[in-house]
């Protein structure tokens, strides 16, 4: 099992917790291509049309097609014309993570909260409306230009958002391919970076610090990173932290921050009820994982198991076929792969895993984990 230090979060406390979070509203990437990229998510990861945003709504800069699959909600937002902000942001960090959106019962008081705390403004509250309602939002910056964006719609009851009408496409919706909710998402900082945003997720946001990873556990023969994980009080909101680590060669969180230019979002954890099936959809679609790890790697699995292993119910066959990695913590056990990034910089990838019972982050994966990377990088020359 992994020896990561776990810090068990507390009896959860509604009344201690200053900013209650409902869960993850939705998540905003911003890429330069919003149509194309809706059809490579709708083809390859199983996602559905929902809403659309554009010239026929009025909108005259940005277009934005929102795709979803259960309860994960996705904007691919892109621009129109030349000198936007967005189209700014996208020249500089390339397709990438925007805003993490996050439900709550009261976005003005979230972020009045939150500023009193010592947040950056990026948006005050904000009343939109149409015939289905209103929606309240406001926003603050958090590491690099990532954003989190207050969401108030307990008011409203229309298909997403004001401004935003239905996207049919009749002749092509992909049947989903198993992914429920997002699970975490994983944010690369500067050097020595780290334990400021842990202290401002704790200060402004109320998150609490249960899990960390130093560069001892975290490490090859040739790079090293740290980890810390925040979590808010109630434990839907889990958002890992990573710095680089000084090693022989060149990290995977350098070379994120090098072609990313700054910190950022790394990748974005998706939840399945049966990875097996998900994986092997995903493959038939195209998706392209990391390298599979070593033979000796699926030999010591049973050992790291533990007293889990008699609760293991799928195939070690299958796995080890899939390239699908098992850990385990004091509370069951975990399965997890990783993408290849999924656009031309080697930034953001996605995560599939499938918890039974497993509260941590795969800590006993990560040597095979970033060696298989490492081999990744090699193949780019920026190892």
């Amino acid at each position: 099992m992994s020896n990561a230090t776990i810090e068990l979060p507390k009896l959860y406390d509604s009344a201690a917790d200053f900013m209650p979070l409902l869960g993850t509203d939705y998540l905003e990437l911003y890429v330069s291509n919003a149509k194309q990229a809706a059809h490579f998510y709708k083809a390859a990861f199983g996602f559905q049309s929902h809403a659309y945003r554009g010239l026929e709504t009025g909108s005259r800069e940005l277009e934005s097609y929102v795709i979803i699959q259960d309860k994960i909600r996705i904007i691919l937002t892109s621009p129109l014309k030349s000198g936007t902000d967005v189209g700014k942001h996208i020249e500089k960090h390339g397709d990438g993570v925007k805003v993490i959106a996050l439900w709550v019962d009261d976005a003005t008081y979230a972020y009045e909260e939150a500023i009193k705390r010592g947040a950056t403004h990026y948006m005050k509250p904000t009343l939109e409306e149409d015939e289905s309602g209103r929606v309240v939002r406001s926003g603050i910056y958090t590491y690099g230009e990532t954003v989190h964006i207050f969401v108030e719609r307990k008011d409203y009851n229309g298909l997403f958002l004001p401004g935003f009408r239905k996207w049919e496409t009749p002749n092509y919706n992909p049947k989903s391919t198993g992914l429920k909710y997002v699970d975490h998402m994983v944010g690369n900082v500067g050097w020595n970076e780290m334990n400021t945003w842990v202290k401002w997720y704790e200060d402004v946001m109320g998150f609490e610090n249960f899990l960390s990873f130093d560069d001892k556990q975290i490490h090859t023969e040739y790079s090293a990173l740290m980890s810390k994980v925040m979590s808010n009080g109630n434990g839907r909101i889990k958002f890992p932290i990573n710095e680089p680590a000084k090693g022989k060669k060149r990290s995977q969180i350098e070379e994120y921050l090098d072609f990313y230019e700054g910190s950022g979002v790394q990748h974005i954890a998706v939840a399945t009820d049966d990875i097996i099936s998900t994986v092997s959809q995903l493959k038939a679609r195209g998706v392209e994982f990391l390298p599979p790890p070593p033979q000796a790697y699926y030999d010591d699995i049973p050992r790291r198991l533990g007293e889990h292993k008699s609760m293991m119910k799928e195939d070690m066959k299958e796995l080890q076929k899939l390239s699908i990695m098992v850990d385990a913590d004091e509370e069951g056990y975990l399965l997890q792969i990783f993408t290849k990034p999924v656009e031309d910089r080697p930034t953001l990838f996605f995560e599939i895993i499938q918890r039974m019972g497993a509260r941590g982050f795969g800590a006993g994966n990560f040597k095979a984990l970033f060696e298989s990377i490492e081999r990744e990088q090699a193949n780019r020359g920026t190892l």
